[in-house]
C-alpha cells in the first residue's frame, strides 16, 4: 500500500479513507501482476500498458470505473449487488458492503479482454 499512500493520506473521512485501502490492499493482493498506478489523480491498476480498473472518491461514495464493456458486461450483476452505474462507473455508497467477487470477475474480465489491446485504453467501437 506504499504506492497509494499519498493519494490514501489525503482522503478526509476515516471511513472512506479505510474502505478506499481495504479495496486497493485487496486488488493488490489478489492481482500482483497488475501495476499500480496514479493518473488524473486517481488510483489505478494497469496491465502490460493498457488501463484495467480505476477509482475515485467522493462524498457519497466510492467509484469504481471499469471502462463500458465492463460495466455493459455485468450489468446485471452489478444491480444485484445493489449497485449503481452510469455508462463509465460504478458507484459504491460508503454503507454498502464491496461485493469483492464482482470485482474480481471484472478485473479478470478486463485482464482477458484487453490482453491482445496495445493502447491504454480500449479503442471504442463504432
Amino acid at each position: 500500500m506504499e504506492f497509494f499512500a499519498e493519494y490514501l493520506a489525503n482522503i478526509n473521512n476515516p471511513q472512506h479513507r479505510t474502505r478506499t485501502e481495504e479495496v486497493l490492499a485487496w486488488i493488490t493482493k489478489k492481482f500482483p501482476n497488475l501495476i499500480p498506478k496514479i493518473a488524473w489523480n486517481q488510483p489505478m491498476f494497469t496491465d502490460h500498458g493498457t488501463f484495467i480498473i480505476g477509482f475515485s472518491v467522493s462524498k457519497n461514495h466510492l467509484a469504481v470505473a471499469p471502462e463500458r464493456e465492463g460495466i455493459v458486461h455485468f450489468a446485471d450483476e452489478i444491480v444485484q449487488a445493489g449497485y449503481d452505474n452510469t455508462k463509465e462507473l460504478i458507484r459504491i455508497q460508503w454503507d454498502n458492503p464491496v461485493d469483492f467477487s464482482l470485482l474480481e470477475k471484472i478485473i479478470e474480465f478486463n485482464i482477458i479482454d484487453k490482453a491482445d489491446c496495445s493502447t491504454f485504453w480500449r479503442k471504442q467501437k463504432k
